[in-house]
């Protein structure tokens, strides 16, 4: 079985390729093309103008977490396009808001600062993934509402900024396109008003002809 090849530099890929994680890319065939991303240094731990016009057009994210002991848990962050800000070129923050107060992600980010966020855009079938860590920032009112989107009715408990370590937006294998509701109300709406006026011309068009055949 072929060894992963050591190298003297730590690419940003560790995060997540793991030796063990290594031994079985070697063994299924997929180590030496992760070797060429490697020496390049691996993947981006920066913000690019690609990447932070992704993020301001998500209403959603999932962040996972885990215990101290390792037990995983993710969970679901929503709120108006825009409300996961990019705060500097290796920070992410958002204002965190109320929800069914289990606070299961702040009970892990309190003893395992490492997370990860995962953003999907179903209806360009894309995705990003974002390793980290994430500080859970409390009692600083002037964050949240630096954070806080404008006009959402929602209440902040707290702010919640996020490390970057590494981000890969790969394949879109798998991924069901899915379109948002407003976004297939709009469409609809521009058919119906474009039939609507295709209709208003078609009549208009047929008055007119019965009136040349009728001074015929």
């Amino acid at each position: 079985m072929a060894e992963p090849v050591l190298t003297t530099h730590t690419p940003t890929t560790d995060v997540a390729f793991t030796p063990s994680v290594k031994v079985i890319q070697a063994r299924r065939g997929s180590r030496q093309a992760y070797e060429r991303v490697e020496a390049r240094g691996g993947w981006s731990s920066i913000v690019t103008p690609e990447l932070s016009k992704f993020i301001a057009e998500r209403d959603s994210f999932y962040l996972a977490t885990a215990s101290a002991i390792g037990q995983p848990y993710i969970q679901h962050r929503g709120g108006p396009k825009g409300f996961l800000r990019v705060v500097d070129e290796r920070t992410l923050g958002f204002a965190d808001f109320r929800g069914n107060r289990q606070y299961i992600t702040l009970g892990n980010l309190a003893e395992n600062d490492r997370a990860f966020i995962f953003l999907m855009d179903y209806a360009h079938q894309a995705r990003v993934k974002i390793w980290g860590r994430a500080l859970v920032v409390e009692n600083d009112p002037a964050l949240v509402e630096r954070l806080m989107p404008a006009n959402y009715d929602a209440k902040p408990e707290q702010a919640v900024l996020f490390t970057i370590d590494a981000w890969d937006g790969n394949c879109r294998q798998h991924i069901p396109q899915l379109l948002a509701a407003p976004d297939v109300a709009a469409a609809i709406d521009a058919f119906e008003r474009k039939i609507a006026a295709l209709e208003a011309e078609n009549r208009a068009l047929r008055a007119r002809l019965g009136e040349e055949r009728a001074q015929a």
